[in-house]
């Protein structure tokens, strides 16, 4: 089958590599569309951590946010799942440990990530293999497009739930990729008044297309109380200014990563009683996202700007658009284009 496998620092190839077997435990899935994320683009240029401190290592299988359709069993699994439409979860436990026994399976300190860490090839494939035990079934009302946006939703909705807001509350979402905006959606889901801070005119743009009429820059967010606020940012200065920003007694959600260390002072924290939150993965979001996207209260189909092919999609992480690309943040993949 074909798979993208990046060999090396911005070296990527569409390659023939062996059909995956269903192991004990296992699935086979056909994948209908992948997301392209910035994950993804970082382990494609060298940039990702894990590359440096040796979780992962070319040559390198990428693809985590996906959905397909079961097409096979193995041992141990029920055939049950043969013919559904599924997603999974990124985060692969031990499902031994502490941690895991405990439900906090995506903090194993064996952990394994689906299409970034060493030994577990990714979605960017034709076909994948995956832990039975990880699978999400989608309803109908959830299509492969959607589908592959439920991981990135888990995150968005994961940091929502941490941002503890209330109806009528007023939430600041820090950043307008795709986090961001998912987790914007969330909020206004909930019942929250969301605004949103971005430093571009055209994501703000998008965002004010999505309904978000209060989308601002540093330089116009008003002076307001923010009942919470979510860094969804990649900027090393915006995790103090989220701090700086809440009302105190509330709460600050980080969920994005910059690529050099920011600095929050902790006087700070302490000071305004607020709480802060980290938020890694999907895991605990997976089914709520589901559900939302199901029932149609988040509707994150406005976020993807197009669907390539396998072998369009190495430009795309070297950061060309694709011709005739909407505004939106995401690019899907349809494996068998």
């Amino acid at each position: 089958m074909r798979a993208v496998v990046f060999t090396g620092p911005g070296k990527a190839e569409v390659q023939d590599v062996p059909e995956p077997q269903a192991g004990a435990g296992q699935v086979v899935i056909d994948v209908d569309r992948v997301g392209v994320c910035g994950t993804d683009v970082e382990l494609f240029t060298g940039e990702m951590s894990y590359l440096h401190s040796g979780r992962s290592s070319y040559p390198l299988r990428p693809g985590h946010e996906w959905s397909g359709t079961v097409t096979a069993a193995g041992e141990g699994v029920d055939e049950s799942w043969v013919g559904r439409r599924v997603t999974g979860d990124t985060m692969i436990g031990c499902g031994r440990c502490r941690r895991c026994l405990a439900g906090r399976h995506h903090v194993c300190p064996d952990l394994r990530e689906l299409g970034i860490s060493d030994g577990v090839p990714g979605a960017l494939a034709e076909r994948l293999a995956y832990p039975a035990a990880y699978l999400k079934a989608l309803p109908d009302a959830v299509d492969a497009t959607v589908g592959a946006l439920v991981e990135p939703g888990g995150n968005a909705l994961r940091s929502v739930e941490a941002a503890a807001i209330a109806p009528g509350e007023r939430l600041l979402v820090l950043g307008t990729a795709t986090i961001g905006l998912l987790a914007a959606m969330f909020g206004r889901a909930r019942g929250a008044e969301v605004h949103l801070m971005g430093h571009r005119e055209s994501s703000l743009e998008l965002a004010r297309s999505l309904g978000f009429g209060t989308a601002w820059t540093r330089e116009t967010l008003p002076a307001v109380p923010w009942d919470a606020v979510v860094d969804a940012s990649n900027a090393p200065g915006l995790p103090a200014l989220a701090v700086q920003l809440v009302e105190p007694g509330r709460r600050v959600v980080f969920v994005g990563l910059a690529g050099s260390p920011s600095t929050v002072d902790t006087r700070d924290i302490a000071l305004k009683d607020v709480t802060a939150v980290g938020i890694l993965g999907a895991s605990a979001g997976l089914g709520g996202t589901i559900t939302a996207y199901a029932e149609g209260a988040v509707d994150p189909r406005g976020l993807v700007a197009a669907t390539v092919g396998l072998d369009e999609i190495i430009d795309v992480l070297a950061g060309q658009r694709p011709s005739g690309a909407g505004a939106g943040p995401k690019i899907l993949v349809d494996p068998r284009a």
